[in-house]
């Protein structure tokens, strides 16, 4: 049975405060970026988003599944940053599970019940939050090596 870490609750917390990641892909060595809204089933650990499968990072995510992410917080003061990266395994989510996350999906953005897309999940295996609030650059860590 696999054991996969908690995920430490102040990680957890900022998560559920916003709703908005930067995507990273490669392939080819050429990377891009996309902004996408998102849900997270903390039960699974998994970022549930939408994309269209035309997209560059759609495509991108069936060549190579390997991405990264990153969530901020928009501010001037330093003593108030934060910010998550995070790094994981991206697929398309098909039957019983896409189900369960477009409910989860469509409750936090009700206007994607009227929208044809494709639903995703990043199951994360790393993740470093950067929380300036317990003391400059204070970094919180969570990662599994179990294989996703």
């Amino acid at each position: 049975m696999t054991v996969i870490p908690p995920v430490d609750k102040r990680i957890l917390k900022f998560i559920r405060q916003h709703h908005i990641f930067t995507l990273a892909t490669v392939v080819d060595t050429q990377p891009y970026v996309a902004t996408c809204f998102y849900v997270y089933i903390e039960e699974n650990n998994q970022f549930i988003f939408t994309s269209d499968d035309h997209t560059r990072h759609a495509k991108e995510m069936q060549i190579q599944p390997r991405v990264a992410g990153a969530i901020a917080l928009e501010t001037r003061i330093i003593g108030k940053i934060q910010g998550i990266q995070f790094t994981g395994v991206a697929r398309k989510l098909e039957k019983e599970e896409l189900k369960i996350a477009g409910h989860a999906y469509a409750a936090k953005f009700p206007v994607a019940r009227l929208m044809e897309t494709t639903l995703w999940s990043i199951q994360p295996d790393f993740m470093k939050m950067t929380h300036n609030l317990l003391g400059f650059g204070k970094k919180l860590i969570w990662e599994t090596t179990e294989p996703l």
